[in-house]
C-alpha cells in the first residue's frame, strides 16, 4: 500500500498558521533567558525542561557551536536545514503489512492532532515545523495487536521537511516501524500520542546512504495506565540525530526507550533523550548502546530525566554505553536526573564507554575462534542486549538481522 506524493497548492504555509499556539516569551536563543535580577544580560537555561520552544523557526536565532542543543553537532553539514529552505511536499513512502485496524491519511496544518505531543525545542525541527504542508497520520485502533511498515527510500538529495502524527487510540496495541534507506537531507518532526490503556511500539532504522543527513524530533505523550516502547536502530548514514521526548502527564504511565547504534569512520550518530515524570506511579527506562569503529567515528548522547513534584512514585532509570572498538573513535555520553520530590519509588542513571574487554576476546579466540570473529560476535551480542527488549519476535530478527548485516560491512572502517 503507498499513498502517492503531492505537492500543496500555492507557498509553504506561514510559521503563523500553526495551530497550537508558540510561547510568549522574547525570541531568544533556546539555552538563554534573561538573568533574574533584571540586567541586560542572559544566563544559562539551568533545567531541561526550562528551554524555549516554539513552532515558528523565526523565534529562534541562528544556530551556533555556543548553542545547547548544539554544541556537539557537525554544524557545517547541517546549515540547509537549519537555515535553508526545504521542501513542503508530501514526501514519498510506501506502506506495507498494514493491520486491519491502521488507517494511513494525509492531514492538514489546522488538524487537532498537529502540536498534540510537544512542539520544536531547536530551530532545524522548527524550520521543518514552519515549512511542512501536509502531516502524514497513522492511526491504530481496536485491542487486537496491529502493525504497520513505512518504508522510506526515494526522498532524494533535496533538503526536506517532513511530519508524521502517530496516534494509539486508548486501549489499543500497535506497531508502528519506520525503515529508512536511500539519500535524505531531511529534517522532520514525529508526533506520538499513546491514548488510555493503549500499548504502542514505534520502531525506526537508520540504514542511509553514506551522504545522507537525517535530524529528527519525537515528541511522545503517554496517557493514563499506557504503556510506549520507543526503538531507534542507526547504522548508516553521515549524520543522523533522532532525539526523543516523553511525557508522562497521567498516573500509571509507563515508557521505554531502546537505542542501538553504530558509529563507522567520519560518521556522527546523535540522540538526546528527554523523560518527563508529570504525574504519579509513572516509569521510565532508558538504555541506549552503541559501537564506533574508524577514525572520526562519533557518538553523542545526552539523556534528561526530569521528576516534577507532581510526579510521586516514579521509577526510573537511564542508562547509556559505549563500546569504542578503534582508536580515532569518540563517544560523548551525558546522563542528566533532576529530582524535585523527595517521594519517588526509585531513579538513577549509568553511563560508560571503554573498549574491548580482553578475556571475552581471549575465551573465544582460546577455542578456536579467529579474532575478527570474535569481535564480530561479541559486538553482536553487546548491540542485542537492546535489540532483545523488542517484544516482537519478528521485528528484533529483522533488527538483528540489519545489525549483523552493518558489522559484515563496517569490518574494514569507511573511507
Amino acid at each position: 500500500m503507498s499513498l502517492p506524493a503531492t505537492s500543496p497548492t500555492g507557498t509553504a504555509p506561514a510559521a503563523d498558521d500553526a495551530t497550537r499556539p508558540t510561547p510568549d516569551e522574547t525570541p531568544v536563543q533556546a539555552e538563554r533567558v534573561p538573568r533574574s535580577d533584571g540586567g541586560s544580560s542572559y544566563v544559562p537555561v539551568q533545567t531541561r525542561s526550562e528551554r524555549f520552544a516554539s513552532t515558528d523557526v523565526t523565534r529562534f536565532e541562528t544556530v551556533t557551536s555556543r548553542d545547547v542543543a548544539w554544541k556537539f553537532s557537525p554544524l557545517d553539514k547541517l546549515t540547509g536545514l537549519t537555515a535553508g529552505v526545504l521542501d513542503a511536499s508530501d514526501w514519498p513512502f510506501d506502506a506495507v503489512d498494514v493491520g486491519s485496524d491502521v488507517a494511513i491519511e494525509w492531514i492538514g496544518r489546522d488538524d487537532d492532532r498537529i502540536g498534540s505531543a510537544g512542539i520544536p525545542e531547536d530551530r532545524a525541527a522548527a524550520n521543518a515545523w514552519s515549512t511542512f504542508g501536509r502531516a502524514l497520520s497513522v492511526t491504530i485502533s481496536g485491542e487486537t495487536p496491529q502493525s504497520v511498515t513505512l518504508t522510506r527510500s526515494e526522498l532524494g538529495s533535496g533538503a526536506r521537511a517532513a511530519h508524521t502524527v502517530i496516534t494509539a487510540r486508548p486501549h489499543s496495541v500497535g506497531t508502528v516501524y519506520f525503515e529508512n534507506t536511500g539519500s535524505a537531507l531531511l529534517s522532520e518532526n514525529v508526533e506520538i500520542v499513546v491514548g488510555d490503556g493503549a500499548d504502542l511500539t514505534v520502531v525506526s532504522v537508520q540504514q542511509w546512504d553514506d551522504d545522507a543527513v537525517h535530524l529528527a524530533s519525537h515528541f511522545a505523550r503517554v496517557g493514563r495506565d499506557a504503556r510506549l516502547r520507543h526503538i531507534v536502530v542507526s547504522l548508516d548514514g553521515d549524520v543522523i540525530r533522532i532525539n526523543p521526548s516523553v511525557h508522562l502527564d497521567a498516573p500509571g504511565g509507563d515508557a521505554e526507550l531502546y537505542g542501538a547504534y553504530f558509529s563507522s569512520a567520519g560518521q556522527h550518530i546523535e540522540q538526546q533523550v528527554f523523560v518527563d515524570h508529570d504525574a504519579e506511579n509513572t516509569r521510565s527506562r532508558v538504555t541506549y548502546k552503541g559501537a564506533l569503529q574508524g577514525t572520526g567515528a562519533r557518538s553523542v548522547w545526552i539523556g534528561d530525566v526530569l521528576i516534577r513534584r507532581s510526579g510521586v512514585a516514579t521509577d526510573s532509570y537511564e542508562q547509556n554505553r559505549n563500546l569504542l572498538l578503534t582508536d580515532g573513535a569518540r563517544a560523548d555520553s551525558i546522563p542528566n536526573l533532576e529530582i524535585e520530590t523527595g517521594d519517588i519509588a526509585g531513579a538513577g542513571h549509568a553511563s560508560a564507554s571503554g573498549r574491548f574487554d580482553d578475556e571475552q576476546l581471549f575465551y573465544l579466540q582460546a577455542r578456536g575462534i579467529s579474532e575478527d570473529i570474535a569481535r564480530r560476535l561479541v559486538v553482536r551480542g553487546f548491540l542485542a542486549e537492546v535489540v532483545q527488549k523488542i517484544p516482537s519476535p519478528e521485528l528484533e530478527a529483522r533488527l538483528e538481522a540489519a545489525i549483523e548485516a552493518a558489522l559484515v560491512s563496517e569490518e574494514a572502517p569507511r573511507s
